[in-house]
């Protein structure tokens, strides 16, 4: 498969790449330190010049969105003036921050006037997009970053947008037939309105041949039906806190990791790296030095890919999407979640990997603790049973099970209950 790259970022050598990032990495750290109060409190007494490998970035504390919504929260609470980042922006408000936005939470994000500050460019040039180009922007410019995501990107591209933002389908349809836009960003339910409503009303859209869709799933069916109609869609994948971390490439091999970022697959519940091809939660590290995040976990689940890309990118790939890593459920009244799961089964060195399983009708709840181990030593189980009521409170038997005989779902907690 022949292609173009963005830049020649996407084609170095993987050791190129990790060099680049380890070296870029305790820089990072020391600005977070220095210039983001959370991160002078989250990373207090780290040595950021000694974090130069994955090993040693692996050590430090994973900040979670509930974390990042918390300080917020607190920093507004005691009257933290500009501070409404809860101490993990780099910038204040004024002309370095031209736009501040919120996500639900609510938790608010700034943007920096870095040219594509949220790296959307890359994305938009391997779904199609090239300079000089009209793309008809379809995602919210209201209160959400999403619109201004893509805009800047587009800049950066060397295109002009049409700011369409959400709703007026109609109105969409007449400003893709009279503007003839290169192509469509925005979600991917969205654009399959517009193309039926053009339908309805007889209305040719004959230009919109490529789209860069996101903020929710992009089913094989639906890119299919887009395809049908003369429209090649391509998804990307972000966040309202770290801008692009993946995109797909003609390939539709996975998702290609974004290259300013930094990306680990952790067990949920857990700062730990799971093996390469296991399920667990994205965490990303970002080298925006605007709003510099350290660990952030993403709340997703994703699995790296084995290979590289056809297209020629040598970055990291993964699967996409795969689900939520917060499995917390409420048993018998109690809140269990995948910390505490992890808990457990640090106690036993025997223990490789561990599922909490509840079944049952609702108020008859039921808990199974499966571990896979190592051992077959007398009274393992009920050590671990002990553990599950010192940890949750809860009584749960416990089932030990052959290495590799869980499924790699990225599932700590699985909900199996009936609800009929």
């Amino acid at each position: 498969m022949t292609t173009t790259h963005y830049d020649t970022l996407e084609s170095r050598s993987p050791e190129q790449r990790e060099a680049a990032l380890m070296a870029a990495l305790p820089q990072q750290l020391a600005h977070a330190q220095k210039h983001a109060p959370a991160f002078a409190a989250i990373l207090d007494g780290i040595d950021a010049a000694a974090i130069t490998s994955r090993k040693a970035l692996a050590n430090l504390p994973v900040t979670r969105k509930y974390e990042l919504l918390e300080r917020q929260q607190a920093a507004r609470q005691a009257g933290g003036g500009e501070d409404v980042f809860g101490g993990f922006s780099a910038l204040r408000f004024g002309a370095h921050m031209p736009h501040v936005f919120a996500s639900p939470g609510t938790i608010y994000e700034p943007e920096g006037t870095r040219k594509d500050y949220w790296r959307m460019a890359r994305a938009m040039y391997a779904a199609g997009f090239r300079p000089g180009q009209l793309i008809h922007n379809s995602f919210s410019y209201h209160f959400v970053p999403a619109g201004s995501m893509m805009e800047t990107g587009a800049h950066a591209l060397g295109c002009t947008v049409f700011p369409g933002g959400t709703g007026q389908t109609e109105q969409q349809v007449q400003a893709m037939a009279e503007l003839q836009p290169a192509g469509y960003i925005g979600t991917p339910s969205f654009l399959k309105i517009i193309v039926e409503k053009a339908a309805e009303m007889k209305v040719a859209l004959p230009t919109v041949t490529r789209a860069l869709v996101s903020g929710e799933a992009f089913p094989p069916s639906l890119r299919d039906w887009l395809a049908a109609r003369g429209i090649t869609g391509y998804q990307c994948y972000a966040s309202a806190d770290l801008g692009l971390i993946a995109y797909e490439t003609e390939a539709r091999e996975g998702l290609v990791l974004d290259e300013g970022v930094i990306m680990e697959i952790v067990r949920p519940g857990t700062g730990d790296p799971v093996a390469e091809g296991e399920v667990g939660e994205l965490v990303v590290t970002t080298l925006n030095p605007d709003y510099p995040l350290i660990r952030f976990g993403t709340g997703d689940l994703s699995a790296v890919l084995p290979g590289s890309c056809p297209t020629g990118r040598t970055n990291t790939r993964i699967k996409g999407w795969m689900g939520r890593a917060d499995q917390t459920i409420k048993v018998r009244g109690m809140f269990v979640h995948p910390g505490q799961v992890a808990a457990i089964a640090r106690r036993f060195p025997e223990v490789l990997k561990a599922r909490l399983v509840v079944s049952g009708e609702m108020a008859n709840d039921s808990m199974v603790f499966r571990v896979e181990s190592s051992s077959t030593q007398a009274g393992l189980d009920q050590r671990i049973g002990e553990a599950i009521r010192d940890v949750t409170k809860l009584r749960g038997t416990v089932e030990l099970v052959a290495p590799g005989s869980l499924p790699n779902d990225g599932k700590v907690i699985e909900d199996a209950r009936s609800y009929q």
